[in-house]
Formats: structure tokens, C-alpha cells, sequence
């Protein structure tokens, strides 16, 4: 049979047929931001003449991946950079039917905003296009290139990328069997935190009508001269003007060493707001950046006033988020409790309060702290969201346990990922996410249930609000009136 070809406004694109599904990859939807193109909005495209090849990856954005103890990472997070101009693209998925009007899903990838790919195998989306969605997966702009604000260049560029990419689908949506009235946007993680952005984004009004958060919220961005110590700081390490100019006249791979070496926690860096929080607990000192275009002002605040009431949320988290960070590494285990106010303590005014909130009894601090962390990094500001949020919203939780490292990695960060995709084998096995035998009936279900949200913008529970706070639980199947979580009090 012959490899299928599809018109896009660019030019004619060559993919593979498999299984009733086509895929077209690297398909790019912006101009490589090289050159130049560093530093500045993206472009579109110039397109090609002839067939493009879009039966090979494509470039992703530059970034470094390193070893996780205990668990293979790479079906999360992919295995690296792949180098190459065109690195703002797309993977596609189509169902091989040649039926049109399909409705479209377009998955932007995490990694604390520095690092990820778009082609990761626990995000392949063959199972959707299998179900009869078009599944598009984007790249953007990473790290120093994408989420540092630099004087005399646009902030946000990494965002700048994800709105041009959905312009692209958009404009793009008929030839790929798709309805331009029927996107909906989701993401994992970082992924997540920009899709939370973008519901609230006035350049991304109109551009989807559905919106899935996955472990992520609208409370992880930073003031901009907050934002700007980082850059003064990676600007001094790469003895360059902390300027426009000055970054364009670096190497990637000088940036990438940079990006390393300033992203450690030796490296002290005070990126506290003014009410004494560093919302991204540590876990990443590159955020977006709200008082600009793209964010003029903070999330839960544009939700406040209503922006983003026209779009369908769909949020959630998983039970024991920071057991990903902390179980496999020995944090959990070994935390001393003299250390535990004093790492929170550097980036939440009220640890010991928090602490306490926490502390069960028997607990060794290591629990206590994971506890509290999974609560303040992810699970209580998804709540907020949702609450603020004036259109339709609904959330869910994921409480499946993962029998992975020891017994002990439970329901973590990233563990709905491939029951989302219906991707199991890619985390199954001795150092998978999902440990050696991962209830595939689950992944039916969670996989189902994305599905369907995608066509109708159906839920089998009711919507959530401050006061009805239903909350689904993916593994058992029911939705649950969810009690204030403990860190409530201290953060109001």
C-alpha cells in the first residue's frame, strides 16, 4: 500500500500507515528559531516544494537528559536532544478512514520547562488516533531560550511557541481530517502549567475549547523582576550583556552547560515573590512570567475575572505527586528532621507551620515532608484553579498505586501518563514507572475517559466548585466530596 500523503498549507507531507493509524513526524510549524531567530517571536514557516519526508523524527529543542536513579525515565521524558533547524514541530496521528470534522487533542509535554520531548513513547498517540481523534504533540522552545526573560527580546517565548503551534493546527485542522471548532489543549507537568496559562492567556482566546491540566496549575509563574535575578545570573555565567544582543552571540552548547550548572540547589539564587514564595518549591528556577503579553497578570487572577470561562477545564493530579522526586532518590527515607523546615523554609515563609499541618504521629520526617510537598507543589494550587475557574470545570485524581521501587513509588508524578495514552508497555518492566504488571482495564478506563471528554465534552461527575468540591478518583471510579487539605489554613 502507498504511503500517505496529506496537503498542509506548508506543502505536501509523506508519513506511515500502520494499523489503521498515520503518523507524520517532525512536521514543523514555526521557523527554526536559530540565528537570528533566537530571542524573537516565532515565524511561520516558509514551507517546502515537493513531499516532505515526515517518516523520520524530527529535531526537539536543545536540552540535556540525565540518569534518574532506579526508574528508566526516557519513555517520560525521551532520550535527549535530537539536533536540527526545525525544531519547533509536530508528531501527528490520524485515523486511516479518510473521515473528516474528527475532533483534535494537542499534547504539550513536561520537564520542569527545561527539558522533554514531544516524541516520548509514553505519549504516543496511536491509541487516539485509534479511538478517532487527530492526536497532534508538540516541541517549544526550552530553558534559557524559551523561559528566561531577556531585556530587548519577548518573554515567554516558550509559550509564544505553544500559541503559534495551535494556530498552526487551526489553520491546518481540515487537512488533517480534523474540526477547527473542536481542539481540545492538554499537557503533563510543565506541559500542564503552560496549558493552565493559556486558558487564562489573552493571545490564546478562541484557539481551543477544551483544556486538560495533568498535574499541573496556573500558580507556578513568576513577577518579572523576580524572573530577571535569574537572568542577571545565567548572564554573569555566561559573561554576556544580560540583553538581547548579548545571549544571540552564545553557543547552545554554552547555554546548555549554563542552564546545568545554574539549575543546581547549590546555586543560590533568591526567586521568592513578595509574599515570600518561590512557586515552583525548587523544583525549577525556569517559569513563565506573568506582566507581560502573554500573561499580563497572574493566572488566578485573570480567572478571577472571568477570563477563560469559555474554555472546559479538565484538572487533576495524582495522590502522592512527590514520591517521583523523593522515593527513588532516598530523600524520603533519609531526610533528617532538622533539615526538612530549613529546605522549605527557603522558599515558603510559613515551613514550620506547614510542617506541622503535616506531621502525623509516628511520621518520620521524610513522610512528613513529601506529604506536605505533594499538597503545596501540586494538589492545593490545582484545587485553586479549579475554584477560580468560572466556566465548566471538573477534576479528578489519580490514586493508583505503582508498585515500582520497592513498593514504595505509589501514585507519583507522571504515573496517569500511560493510562492516559494507553501506553502501559512502554513503563512496564523491572525499572518502569508503572512497575511489572500495570492493570491495563485502568488504562481503558482513564484512556476512555480522555477520549470522550475530546468529542462531547462529557464526564460520568459533576462539576466542581469552592462549595461542591467533587473530585473523581480515576482508580476506583467514583467521584468523592474532598476534605480541605492541611496546608489550606496556612496558605490563606
Amino acid at each position: 500500500m502507498a504511503e500517505p500523503i496529506i496537503r498542509l498549507v506548508q506543502g505536501e507531507l509523506k508519513g506511515t500507515r500502520e494499523s489503521g493509524v498515520l503518523r507524520f513526524r517532525g512536521v514543523p510549524y514555526a521557523a527554526g528559531p536559530v540565528g537570528d531567530r533566537r530571542f524573537r517571536l516565532p515565524e511561520p514557516h516558509s514551507g517546502w516544494t515537493g513531499v516532505r519526508d515526515g517518516t523520520v523524527a524530527g529535531a526537539n529543542a536543545p536540552h540535556g537528559v540525565k540518569p534518574f536513579p532506579g526508574l528508566d525515565v526516557a519513555p517520560l521524558i525521551g532520550t535527549g536532544w535530537v539536533e536540527g533547524d526545525d525544531y519547533l514541530n509536530a508528531d501527528i496521528w490520524l485515523p486511516d478512514d479518510g473521515r473528516t470534522g474528527r475532533p483534535i487533542m494537542v499534547f504539550i509535554h513536561g520537564g520542569a520547562f527545561v527539558l522533554g520531548s514531544s516524541t516520548a513513547a509514553v505519549q504516543d498517540g496511536t491509541a487516539f488516533a485509534r479511538d478517532g481523534i487527530v492526536l497532534v504533540s508538540i516541541t517549544y522552545r526550552l530553558g534559557i531560550e524559551g523561559f528566561l526573560p531577556v531585556d530587548g527580546a519577548p518573554s515567554n517565548l516558550g509559550l509564544h511557541d505553544q500559541i503559534a503551534a495551535l494556530k498552526w493546527v487551526r489553520d491546518n485542522a481540515g487537512a488533517l481530517g480534523g474540526d477547527a471548532d473542536n481542539i481540545t489543549v492538554f499537557g503533563e507537568s510543565a506541559g500542564a502549567m503552560s496549558v493552565a496559562n493559556l486558558v487564562t492567556s489573552p493571545l490564546a482566546q478562541g484557539l481551543f475549547r477544551r483544556a486538560i491540566i495533568q498535574s499541573g496549575h496556573g500558580s507556578m509563574v513568576r513577577p518579572l523582576p523576580v524572573a530577571r535575578r535569574l537572568t542577571r545570573k545565567v548572564a554573569k555565567m555566561l559573561k554576556v550583556r544580560p540583553d538581547a544582543d548579548g545571549f544571540r552571540g552564545t553557543r547552545i552548547a554554552d547555554t546548555l552547560r549554563v542552564l546545568e550548572a545554574v539549575i543546581q540547589p547549590t546555586v543560590r539564587l533568591d526567586l521568592r515573590d513578595e509574599r515570600g514564595r518561590e512557586p515552583a518549591y525548587g523544583l525549577s528556577k525556569f517559569l513563565p512570567v506573568f506582566g507581560d503579553d502573554v500573561l499580563p497578570e497572574r493566572p488566578l487572577d485573570a480567572l478571577d475575572k472571568g477570563l477563560g470561562r469559555d474554555v472546559d477545564v479538565l484538572i487533576g493530579s495524582n495522590r502522592e505527586e512527590m514520591n517521583l522526586y523523593f522515593v527513588p532518590t532516598g530523600v524520603r527515607a533519609k531526610l533528617p528532621g532538622w533539615l526538612a523546615p530549613l529546605i522549605l523554609g527557603r522558599v515558603e515563609r510559613n515551613a514550620r507551620r506547614i510542617l506541622r499541618a503535616y506531621r502525623h504521629k509516628g511520621d518520620r520526617p521524610g513522610w512528613t515532608f513529601t506529604r506536605a510537598l505533594s499538597d503545596l507543589v501540586f494538589r492545593y494550587p490545582a484545587r485553586q484553579f479549579a475554584a477560580a475557574h468560572t466556566g465548566r470545570t471538573h477534576v479528578y485524581e489519580m490514586e493508583w498505586q505503582s508498585p515500582a521501587s520497592g513498593g514504595e513509588l505509589g501514585a507519583c508524578h507522571g504515573i496517569e501518563l500511560p493510562f492516559v495514552f494507553d501506553t502501559l508497555a512502554s513503563t512496564t518492566g523491572a525499572e518502569g514507572l508503572t512497575g511489572e504488571a500495570p492493570p491495563q482495564a485502568l488504562a481503558d478506563r482513564v484512556h476512555g475517559l480522555w477520549v470522550e471528554y475530546a468529542k462531547t465534552g462529557t464526564l460520568p461527575w459533576g462539576e466542581y466548585s469552592a462549595t461542591d468540591p467533587q473530585v473523581y478518583a480515576l482508580d476506583a471510579g467514583e467521584a468523592r466530596a474532598e476534605r480541605p487539605m492541611p496546608c489550606a489554613a496556612v496558605m490563606s
